[in-house]
């Protein structure tokens, strides 16, 4: 196979890949220049959760906030991990099992260590 014939093969996604392009700039273009433009006071400020900003962004945050978004990181990989495990867990016999018996209980060790620690206490 000559390596024409083999760049050949790739040429439909060459092809793809610039309509893509084409078409998305061209719907950027013709939402700029068919979209309305009356900005007001409310459409130019800062989005905060629906109410004015009452502080500088840029104050420390409360640690708690980064531990809670860390569990619910750990926790969902977790169930992401558990979904394969149970369908194959017929398949990977006794030390699969084991395993997630070992991860699930790391796992829990650490959250009762942040539950001692008070790390969920919102007080």
């Amino acid at each position: 196979m000559a390596p024409s014939d083999l760049l050949l093969n790739y040429l439909p996604i060459l092809v793809f890949i610039v309509i893509a392009g084409g078409m998305s700039v061209a719907m950027i273009v013709a939402s700029l220049l068919a979209g309305k433009r009356n900005p007001d006071v409310n459409k130019l400020s800062a989005y905060e959760c629906g109410f004015d900003a009452f502080d500088d962004a840029r104050h420390k945050f409360d640690v708690r906030f980064y531990l809670v978004a860390i569990l619910f990181i750990i926790f969902d990989l977790e169930v992401a991990f558990l979904f394969p495990w149970a369908v194959t867990l017929g398949d990977i016999g006794v030390f699969g099992f084991w395993s997630m018996v070992t991860f699930l209980g790391i796992l829990t060790v650490g959250f009762i260590y942040e539950w001692k620690k008070g790390a969920l206490d919102w007080e």
